[in-house]
């Protein structure tokens, strides 16, 4: 089977991105947005998903960081959808059950090239060391709609806002694991009844 890479450029007047990243990997992080605790939600994401991935951000910190989290979840989206190329064979599907502590949380998804999120997930507070916890969101809808997946998230229980949100992450990484996951039985086929994926 063909290695499975990608790499993505993206620059703006608000953030200089680039992506590198293999989903036949073995989950190696090297992440530097400029955002301690992103950096750390993200390093978690590469090694649950067990792809090896490389972020290097700069943006607009001095006015906030909204742009560098979004942007970083475009990129990291496009970057998956190229890896994924025509997606023969491909589980396609992935869910997964995420408890940490006093927390749970679970995540489904469908690589189908129809982008849609559903999130359910709510912080008391407004941010987890410096990080602003309204941009969770933003960044699993851009990564969401660039990837071109349907993702469903859903925090169903707990207190702890740093476990809320890495139990998020670390859902998503075991949910794209599965979806991602060449299927020995798919003979290379798209997994679709319709012979396609997408709109």
């Amino acid at each position: 089977m063909t290695t499975r890479t990608a790499e993505r450029h993206r620059k703006t007047k608000e953030t200089d991105i680039t992506v590198r990243l293999n989903l036949d990997g073995t989950g190696e992080a090297k992440i530097s947005t400029g955002v301690g605790f992103f950096d750390h939600m993200l390093e978690g994401f590469a090694k649950h998903s067990s792809i090896d991935l490389e972020v290097s951000a700069e943006g607009d910190l001095h006015i906030d960081q909204h742009h560098t989290v979004e942007d970083v979840g475009i990129v990291i989206g496009l970057a998956v959808a190229d890896a994924l190329g025509d997606m023969k064979g491909i589980t396609r599907f992935g869910h997964a059950y995420i408890p940490m502590d006093e927390t749970l949380t679970r995540a489904s998804l469908d690589i189908s090239k129809r982008p849609y999120l559903v999130w359910k997930a709510e912080f008391t507070r407004d941010k987890i060391g410096d990080f602003d916890t309204e941009l969770f969101k933003e960044f699993f809808h851009a990564f969401a709609g660039n990837a071109g997946v349907c993702l469903h998230v859903e925090n169903l229980y707990g207190t702890n806002n740093h476990h809320i949100a890495e139990s998020c992450f670390k859902a998503l990484a075991r949910a794209l694991k599965m979806a991602v996951a060449v299927d020995p039985r798919a003979a290379g086929a798209i997994p679709s009844t319709k012979g396609s994926l997408g709109s």
